[in-house]
């Protein structure tokens, strides 16, 4: 009697355990977005979107005109730039202030890129507000703030 209840519960846990590895075997591997930032060729954020959204922080005062920025989003689910991608300049009140859309990216090339002469006339036109920039794509519909402009 003892050895069939040890096989009953020996069964049990080896088909327990063999599901467990042929239900996980055959899942996507999630991961998380991220996104880096640059001016010119310089990368000044780097985050993954679990980060906390306190410090995400653009200070472009150092920035001249003929700055660039560029921004690359990595999406976890596709491991790579997303289509139909945009950026939005917001205010706090959700405001769209500027919105860049971007063509599908091709190649290794990911980048994002707006000109900081831009950015710097739409932060002093817009002082004393706090401005924002948000992400989104057909993977990511909803959006997803970068960084705030101070």
């Amino acid at each position: 009697m003892k050895i069939t209840t040890f096989n009953h519960a020996f069964i049990k846990i080896f088909t327990l355990i063999t599901l467990s590895f042929t239900t996980f075997g055959f899942t996507t591997k999630f991961g998380l977005d991220s996104y880096e930032i640059y001016l010119n060729n310089a990368l000044i954020l780097k985050q993954s979107v679990n980060q906390p959204l306190s410090l995400r922080v653009l200070k472009l005062e150092k920035a001249n005109d003929k700055d660039q920025l560029r921004i690359k989003y990595i999406h976890c689910t596709v491991k790579g730039a997303g289509t139909d991608r945009n950026i939005v300049l917001k205010d706090e009140k959700g405001n769209v202030l500027k919105n860049w859309i971007f063509a599908d990216a091709t190649g290794s090339d990911l980048s994002m890129v707006i000109s900081v002469k831009e950015l710097l006339k739409l932060e002093k036109d817009n002082a004393g507000h706090d401005l924002s920039l948000q992400y989104s794509a057909k993977e990511l519909p909803k959006g997803q703030t970068l960084a705030f402009l101070r």
